[in-house]
């Protein structure tokens, strides 16, 4: 398949990279320092801002999928940046009339019990919240597109580890262990992301990932 991965040398961009490439995708990876990227015979590593939304669809065009990992931890206002990513990855998937468009999602905007998400308990980090705030905003934006949309939401603690394929997978709850954790390693996390990418199961549906 022919994959756009925005955001593709970011923390969790870089284990979807190196999944699809193991699988033998094409991929174009889309982000705003391509130098960093590595060198390999099927990534074409593409220089993309997408507040840019025509040129962003121009490189959108012709891919079977796109995968969305952009994040807006970097910048003062994270939630208000990322919405207005956001809004136009949406409105350039639509122009560039690829078919199908999937996303990295957050844990905080999953259900620890009956109309509570998890970013809305006392103990969640503070300096996560914008992100969490942001990543939910995106679900309703995308559950109010006319997209063949799919979000991905990890466990509550994502960090690399190892590449297992033993993992659960859930709709809205957060997904926690035996032991009462919750976590997922980024390799993992890709694994499940390539793996609907492929299969896709989720279609116009958050599910999520975890131990």
């Amino acid at each position: 398949m022919k994959i756009a991965l925005i955001g593709a040398s970011g923390y969790v961009g870089s284990a979807l990279r190196d999944e699809a490439l193991a699988r033998g995708h094409q991929v174009s990876a889309l982000a705003g320092h391509p130098e960093k990227l590595p060198a390999h015979p099927k990534l074409t590593a593409l220089k993309v801002d997408v507040m840019n939304e025509q040129a962003l669809a121009d490189k959108l065009r012709k891919h079977h999928a796109v995968i969305s990992a952009f994040s807006g931890h970097a910048q003062p206002d994270v939630r208000a940046y990322y919405m207005q990513g956001m809004r136009h990855i949406l409105n350039a998937v639509r122009l560039a009339g690829v078919p199908r468009l999937l996303v990295v999602g957050g844990a905080g905007a999953l259900n620890v019990g009956p109309g509570q998400a998890l970013l809305d308990t006392p103990d969640f980090p503070k300096e996560w919240k914008a992100t969490a705030e942001g990543a939910r905003d995106a679900l309703a934006l995308l559950r109010a597109c006319d997209l063949d949309w799919t979000m991905l939401s990890p466990s509550a603690m994502l960090e690399p580890g190892r590449r297992t394929g033993q993992f659960r997978l859930g709709k809205d709850d957060l997904l926690v262990d035996d032991k009462g954790d919750s976590r997922i390693s980024t390799q993992d996390y890709a694994m499940a992301m390539l793996d609907e990418v492929e299969r896709p199961r989720h279609t116009r549906m958050r599910f999520t990932v975890g131990y």
